[in-house]
């Protein structure tokens, strides 16, 4: 196994697709630090992991795991439109990126989006497209997306 930065970085983090452990290994406390995410059963937990499987590769939920503490510190998700548009064309659409706090600036977000994107060019997508906050603008911009047009959202209540 070839020595340096890389390596070391190889060995304590693993980036993977989510696994139905993962729920034990703190994936719904990190996803409520990204938005409102209420405690999730174990059966519910299981229900949702068995459908989104059922998606195969059009739906992908990407994790970074701690190898040292055993947590799932990242993650990321990414659905795969099918259009008409485009000679069929498909889009990949990515949501729910978090890095837990303890570990920004480690480099994870990046690792996320990029198995992400690869995920979507490997599935023939066109384009990849994201909706994020003002603030992470900066973030998206340094993994290669740009800005364009304008986001609208209408919630049900």
């Amino acid at each position: 196994m070839p020595s340096g930065d890389s390596s070391n970085e190889e060995d304590k983090f693993r980036v993977r697709k989510l696994e139905i452990s993962d729920k034990s290994k703190g994936f719904i406390e990190l996803l409520q630090q990204l938005s409102v995410c209420d405690s999730v059963s174990d059966k519910q937990f299981e229900e949702r992991f068995q459908e989104l499987s059922s998606y195969c590769n059009d739906h992908l939920v990407c994790v970074v795991e701690d190898l040292q503490s055993g947590k799932i510190i990242a993650t990321g998700s990414m659905f795969i439109e099918k259009k008409f548009l485009r000679n069929c064309g498909k889009v990949g659409h990515i949501e729910d990126v978090v890095v837990d706090a303890s570990a920004r600036g480690m480099q994870l977000g990046k690792q996320v989006i990029g198995f992400l994107t690869d995920h979507a060019r490997a599935m023939g997508c066109y384009k990849v497209i994201l909706d994020c906050s003002v603030d992470n603008k900066g973030f998206y911009e340094k993994c290669g997306f740009k800005q364009k047009e304008i986001q609208m959202t209408m919630y049900f209540v």
